[in-house]
């Protein structure tokens, strides 16, 4: 079941605001642990760990945020559009503008 445009709008706000900061919490926690635990990890490895795993966060959530910054696709009025506008010539009533 696929979800409307408006839920997945707002479920990914959600995630941005509550569940990423609590997935920088328990990765900075497992970090610590794993300093606390075996020690210091050589920079370049605690810098793959660090980029990997800001990385693994967005994957299974890809589905959620593709297409969220564009307009909805069910809406008719498009806000990005705006309708054609009419032009008059003007005639020999008609003050310049």
């Amino acid at each position: 079941m696929a979800l409307a445009y408006k839920t997945r709008k707002r479920l990914a706000l959600l995630t941005l605001l509550v569940g990423l900061p609590l997935y920088v919490g328990v990765v900075w926690g497992l970090l610590n642990w794993i300093d606390d635990r075996f020690g210091r990890l050589p920079i370049l490895a605690e810098a793959a760990i660090y980029i990997g795993l800001g990385l693994l966060w967005a994957l299974p959530l890809r589905g959620l945020f593709r297409g969220i910054g564009q307009s909805d696709p069910a809406d008719p009025a498009d806000p990005g559009e705006s309708a054609p506008v009419e032009t008059r010539q003007a005639g020999p009533k008609d003050p310049p503008d």
